[in-house]
């Protein structure tokens, strides 16, 4: 096996930017989430308060 550490050198960009990229796309997975979890974290909090006061 022959392995050419020019042209490996030369695709640290292109593995750099794609490690960016998973970077980024995991960041708005776990942001969309967190986001997620506080709106239906507030509409069911809102929710059991209704029950608490036995309004429907």
């Amino acid at each position: 096996m022959n392995l050419n550490f020019a042209a490996f050198v030369a695709n640290l960009y292109y593995m750099g930017i794609g490690m960016l990229c998973i970077f980024v796309v995991i960041a708005v997975i776990i942001l969309s989430v967190f986001v997620l979890d506080k709106i239906s974290g507030a509409i069911a909090k809102k929710a059991a308060e209704k029950e608490e006061n036995g309004q429907n």
